[in-house]
């Protein structure tokens, strides 16, 4: 059983809280802050399952399901009551995302929603969410107008935020000048127009794309005339193993500066041209510190693999709105807001790492650089918060 694994015992200690009577491992939650809870605490999650995002959406899920087991198992909020969550698909689909939360909005059985990882949903789901005052928590989903009011949170920092751990990265290989092409969604342009400058790289060459680019050899073409120390390619899911593939055939064979939308095994139809891509991400599983490793010995011992950022992302999630309703002492919507405001004021601990802090409704990571070898993304270095 993952929840009384070492590693789960170990995490639920550090994550779920040790002075408010519960979490602290092998179903000892079980106390007055369970009282005046229902014996089922339904939740919905309203993700991409299909589409584009659908491998960030899918483990995302992946995420909550492990911490909804250990929360149920632990007793975490009393040893009668368990959360239930119903996944929706929102099939990549702006409507169908808003249109699923209206329903959950209506549905006074719903304490709370997970939102969806695509910014552009993100941002139609919550103004109805904070208008209803129903608790939501998102991970992914960058985009300002994603974290607007008491009701809404992100599990996940903005790229922006963690993306300087690439510093050393730049300054060990002494790059002054850079070549970018990014896709056009708020994250990756802000990440192209902020982010790579940041690092003190002077861009002398910035090309923007469509969502149905597939053929990048002009856009590259432009980047390599302006003979840049280094290329950053800033794309989402499949876009990236066929941009290195045509960066690679127009001659180019050095690193790039990519984003953690490379990840998830995104890169491995592009085989070895898509090596020495490095990104900045805010979790990997060879990130030695303690609660995050005793998450990936958990997600292990549940699923057969190391977990994605994305699982990370989706287990803080979960146990931040569990703690929460632990905080209310109420499954209603209005204490689950209270108690999200709570926690969040206090530092956290869990998959992502330890001791970390809540900005404006957005958790705060320092993040790590990380390589694609052809075949694996692998550590290079943690940075330091």
């Amino acid at each position: 059983m993952v929840a009384l694994s070492t590693a789960g015992l170990l995490f639920v200690a550090a994550c779920g809280g040790g002075d408010d009577g519960g979490g602290t491992g092998g179903g000892g939650g079980g106390g007055s802050e369970g009282a005046n809870l229902p014996e089922v605490i339904n939740f919905v999650s309203i993700n991409p399952e299909t589409g584009p995002a659908a491998f960030a959406g899918l483990s995302a899920e992946d995420g909550f399901k492990l911490a909804v087991k250990e929360i149920n198992e632990q007793g975490f909020l009393g040893e009668n009551t368990t959360i239930e969550v119903e996944y929706k698909d929102t099939k990549g689909q702006i409507p169908t995302a808003a249109s699923e939360l209206s329903t959950a909005i209506a549905n006074p059985s719903v304490a709370a929603v997970y939102g969806s990882v695509s910014s552009q949903e993100a941002v139609a789901q919550s103004p109805l969410a904070q208008q209803a005052g129903l608790p939501i928590i998102y991970t992914q989903a960058g985009s300002e107008g994603v974290v607007i009011g008491d009701a809404t949170y992100r599990a996940t920092p903005l790229m922006s935020s963690y993306y300087p751990a690439l510093q050393e990265y730049v300054d060990e290989n002494g790059w002054e000048t850079v070549g970018v092409i990014y896709a056009p969604t708020p994250t990756l342009e802000e990440v192209a127009k902020e982010s790579i400058p940041g690092l003190g790289l002077e861009v002398v060459a910035e090309v923007g794309t469509t969502p149905t680019t597939q053929d990048f050899s002009a856009a590259i073409s432009q980047v390599l005339d302006a003979d840049p120390d280094v290329v950053s390619l800033l794309l989402v899911g499949a876009a990236n193993p066929t941009a290195m593939t045509q960066l690679r055939q127009a001659g180019y064979d050095g690193p790039v500066l990519g984003n953690a939308g490379a990840s998830a095994g995104n890169l491995s139809p592009a085989g070895e041209d898509g090596a020495g891509m490095v990104w900045a991400t805010d979790f990997h599983p060879a990130q030695e510190v303690e609660s995050s490793q005793a998450f990936v010995e958990a997600y292990n011992e549940e699923y057969g693999e190391d977990p994605l950022n994305y699982a990370a992302e989706g287990y803080d999630a979960a146990w931040f709105l569990a703690r929460a309703i632990k905080e209310a002492g109420s499954a209603e919507r209005a204490d689950i807001i209270e108690g999200m405001a709570a926690v969040a004021a206090e530092p956290w601990t869990g998959a992502l790492g330890e001791d970390l802090t809540w900005e404006d409704g957005t958790i705060q990571v320092a993040g790590a650089a990380v390589e694609w070898t052809g075949t694996e993304s692998q550590l290079l270095y943690a940075a330091e918060g």
